[in-house]
């Protein structure tokens, strides 16, 4: 059972006819492919890939997932990244790159559910799974060839193939002996492959590789790299420990073993999601506290469905609030009970920003906005301000909206706050009168 692709070092790579496990002709053999079990697992231009699979009229276009033309690209599919839109980009350079692209607004709660599917395949294979993000884990399956009855390679070729099938995205594997490694060679065949770095391959394969191309050399890093003289892991090499920690300091130890293609780092698995969070830039910015506001509140539902499809609650609300002169203010608060509720998120960051727009006498203007939720922990009930009589009542409307939006959509149930929100997200002069100062049922 083998992958599209499946690259390795030449030097340890011997080309065999037929596969005996399950026939394919494609099939590649490696000298240490049985001994090998730390695996990087990432998903193609996720987001996207959702998309796609969901609608099929853009399945050949290039799609982005992000919106505004004051926003950032949140993920480019590999047709736009040719194009060379890349995620972060602001959007107006990526249309302006890629003027053909379709882009999608995303749904955050729909990548959150096909996530957690994939790490559910996972698990299914190791309970030493540590995911990075939303799309990407390391795997560590030492010790799992009895229970499977196959080598750690096979076992993750099979998961491959199965959330091919069951989930309908590609996924990239890279497997090695160490995390550096396997998330090395996971970037080696994308989309839909599985490169193999081994023992030997290693230290020939990194040598005459850009000091950047280690992960977590940054441009600054490299460039302070490059003024040592230090241009490729070849270089690094040459340069002793305690030269490199007096020039760099623990960064420089680290930098060190990772050129030697050393990484003792063992695989965690449960490394949990530090916050929840949703935030959006206005086209144009904003001064006026009631905008703010209907703005915050479609936040907090977003922020709510991300949480609600994590399975998770947060005891700290977080409001981020960006200026005009790009000075990022936070205020957060501490509650008493984990909440997930739109209602008690919005409750809770409201008077952050009131307080925040009325120290500025409303005349600092806005480009960003966004609220968090931390110190998450798992959902126990969320009932909202305990001292609040209706409290209850509209967690309990909230609860059936969400039925609603799931079923006939996101759209299909609206506050009057939500729509005025859309409307200045969609930079309409439309407005809709404000029936009452919090309308958020």
């Amino acid at each position: 059972m083998t992958p599209a692709n499946f690259k390795k070092a030449p030097s340890q790579a011997k080309i065999q006819t037929q596969c005996l496990a399950c026939g394919s002709r494609h099939c590649i053999t490696h000298s240490e492919l049985a001994d090998l079990s730390i695996a990087h697992v990432d998903c193609d231009a996720f987001f996207c890939s959702v998309e796609k699979r969901d609608n099929p009229d853009i399945m050949d276009k290039p799609v982005i997932v992000g919106g505004g033309t004051r926003g950032v690209v949140a993920a480019a599919c590999y047709m736009a990244r040719v194009y060379g839109v890349h995620s972060a980009m602001p959007m107006f350079k990526a249309l302006k790159a890629c003027p053909q692209a379709v882009v999608v607004r995303g749904d955050m709660r729909k990548y959150a559910y096909e996530g957690k599917r994939i790490r559910t395949l996972m698990k299914a294979l190791t309970p030493l799974v540590e995911p990075l993000s939303i799309d990407e884990a390391f795997l560590d399956l030492t010790g799992t060839q009895r229970l499977h009855g196959m080598c750690p390679a096979q076992s993750l070729i099979r998961l491959q193939n199965r959330i091919l099938k069951e989930v309908g995205v590609t996924v990239s594997v890279g497997l090695s002996y160490n995390k550096f490694l396997a998330k090395t060679a996971s970037d080696l065949d994308k989309p839909n492959g599985f490169a193999v770095l081994g023992r030997a391959d290693a230290l020939a394969f990194l040598a005459d590789k850009p000091v950047g191309f280690i992960y977590g050399v940054g441009p600054a890093f490299t460039r302070s790299l490059n003024k040592h003289g230090i241009f490729t892991i070849a270089d690094v090499r040459r340069q002793s420990d305690k030269t490199l920690s007096k020039l760099f300091g623990d960064m420089g130890l680290h930098l060190a073993r990772l050129a030697r293609a050393e990484d003792l780092r063992p695989v965690k698995a449960g490394n949990e999601r530090k916050s929840v969070s949703s935030e959006t830039t206005f086209n144009t910015d904003i001064s006026d506290l009631e905008r703010l506001k209907d703005t915050l509140w479609m936040l907090c539902v977003k922020t709510a469905d991300r949480a609600k499809a994590l399975e998770t609650a947060g005891r700290v609300v977080t409001l981020k609030l960006k200026t005009k002169q790009f000075e990022t203010v936070t205020r957060r608060r501490t509650l008493p009970q984990s909440v997930q509720l739109a209602d008690t998120i919005f409750r809770a960051s409201m008077p952050l920003l009131v307080a925040e727009v009325e120290k500025g006498r409303g005349l600092q203007r806005y480009r960003l906005i966004g609220v968090s939720l931390s110190n998450l922990e798992a959902p126990l009930g969320d009932s909202g301000d305990l001292l609040d009589p209706n409290a209850l009542k509209r967690g309990i409307a909230e609860r059936a909206t969400d039925k609603a939006r799931a079923r006939f959509g996101k759209d299909a149930v609206m506050t009057g706050r939500g729509f005025r929100a859309k409307q200045i997200k969609n930079g309409s002069s439309q407005t809709v009168p404000h029936k009452r100062p919090d309308d958020e049922t």
